[in-house]
């Protein structure tokens, strides 16, 4: 195979209709059909054929699009007939969070079985004795997230040598999550001949890294845009002032049940939670500090439909992959764009329609504007005290205006000084919802035409004082 410079290689494998087509084991076949699976998703066919050939696969696809599949079925396969030791895995899937490793095992588990194969989960959370006796048991394919295991290992009950296959699940988020040099670590210890997975959203930074020390050589599948599909997905901002952001978020909550909120603390999520089940909204909250039995029954409550919201971290998000998600709202905006993308990608999944809307004050709506265009959106604005009552995705795509593009290059600053703390979309000399002027802009620019005045200064205005 023809590899260029960097090491990728384009597929030239055909891409199957069926999983049929792919030579798969029967009993295989035959455990995915008891689940309703007989079509392969875009990123199952474009890996699949390269991944069961034994080659080294970097895939990218966003999160929804079948990935988990796409590299468990070849993780399976590659197991299948095969000797079970005690202490030494012979497949590893690594994940950033604990409940992406049981997403992993439930979805696996049927065709693990099917197999005659053992499928073990080592994460954080839960008593380490327990996962020292199932490793002790033996385990054929071990799911874990990368804390854990590193203790396992320097415990000297887990032996990483004669792992044949493993898989980087969300490759991006665990180096998000500052777990490149225990990823790297740990990779080290696997037989350099191994084969090796690799899937993620986004393929720079620290993934690129991994990719260049541990599959130098590998076939590259690139499925979907980076950004999200905006056929797929529409934007909102939704702009209330402080006092009364709690409102504006239960009357949202209220008229659109089955909605994902975001929170950017532990504690804020847990009070945010509080408040909405206060209000007659049943809510419940994922975070860090539940233990890991809490965090899979609140999961449950939200996934059978007897809580309608549940209010998350960015963190314990990445193992929220619960179907008909409607609605995604950034109560507390994200701190940076990529965490933007992958918490609007909990809704919109596999091909279905959703809507994202961001919360904020006039205040802070630069901000989040500025994030929004680095995350490749166009959203649609409205002001709480004249959005559609209800405040439906039907009705927010019908209302509200889109502003026009702001350009945040290196020219003059808008007079006034720092803008961040001004009011709302005045202070970027934006137009507000209603293609109006803010009011509060106008106030700061008539301030600055004055003191213009006063100073008999016909140039830009000096910084004011705060």
């Amino acid at each position: 195979m023809n590899h260029t410079p960097d090491g990728r290689a384009p597929s030239t494998a055909p891409r199957p209709s069926a999983f049929t087509d792919l030579g798969l084991p029967k009993p295989m076949v035959k455990a995915l059909a008891r689940e309703g699976i007989t079509d392969p998703t875009p990123i199952q066919q474009a890996v699949l054929p390269s991944a069961l050939a034994g080659h080294h696969v970097l895939g990218r696809a966003r999160t929804g699009s079948g990935k988990t599949l796409a590299f468990g079925i070849p993780v399976l396969d590659q197991l299948a007939g095969g000797q079970r030791r005690p202490k030494a895995p012979r497949g590893l899937i690594l994940v950033p969070t604990r409940e992406l490793a049981n997403q992993v095992q439930r979805a696996l588990a049927p065709l693990a079985t099917a197999l005659h194969l053992r499928v073990g989960t080592v994460l954080g959370g839960v008593p380490i004795n327990r996962q020292i006796k199932t490793l002790k048991d033996g385990v054929d394919l071990l799911i874990a997230t990368p804390g854990r295991l590193t203790d396992l290992i320097e415990r000297r009950v887990c032996s990483l040598d004669h792992v044949e296959i493993t898989v980087l699940d969300e490759a991006d988020h665990l180096c998000d999550l500052g777990f490149y040099k225990p990823i790297d670590a740990l990779l080290a210890k696997t037989p350099a001949q191994g084969q090796r997975l690799l899937l993620s959203a986004t393929l720079d930074g620290d993934v690129d890294k991994l990719v260049r020390r541990h599959l130098p050589q590998h076939v590259l599948h690139e499925i979907e845009p980076a950004v999200t599909d905006e056929g797929t997905m529409e934007h909102h901002v939704l702009i209330s002032e402080r006092s009364e952001k709690i409102a504006t978020a239960k009357r949202l909550l209220r008229q659109n049940p089955r909605t994902i909120v975001f929170a950017r603390t532990r504690r804020g999520a847990t009070r945010l939670a509080k408040q909405l089940t206060t209000g007659g909204i049943d809510a419940v909250d994922l975070h860090g500090d539940l233990n890991q039995s809490k965090r899979e029954r609140n999961l449950a409550r939200f996934s059978n439909g007897s809580a309608s919201v549940i209010v998350a971290t960015d963190i314990a998000a990445r193992g929220i992959h619960v179907d008909d998600v409607r609605l995604v709202v950034h109560y507390d905006a994200p701190a940076e764009h990529k965490a933007y993308t992958h918490r609007s990608g909990r809704t919109a999944r596999a091909g279905e329609s959703g809507t994202v809307v961001t919360m904020t004050t006039p205040e802070d709506l630069r901000d989040v504007v500025m994030l929004q265009n680095k995350a490749g959106v166009t959203a649609r604005h409205h002001r709480a005290d004249s959005a559609p009552d209800p405040i439906t995705p039907e009705a927010l795509a019908t209302s509200g205006s889109v502003p026009e593009p702001q350009h945040h290059g290196g020219g003059r600053k808008p007079s006034g000084g720092n803008n961040r703390r001004q009011g709302g979309a005045g202070g970027q000399g934006r137009r507000g919802p209603n293609g109006q002027a803010s009011g509060q802009g106008n106030r700061n620019r008539n301030r600055n035409r004055n003191r213009n005045r006063r100073s008999g200064s016909g140039g830009r205005s000096p910084q004011p004082t705060r």
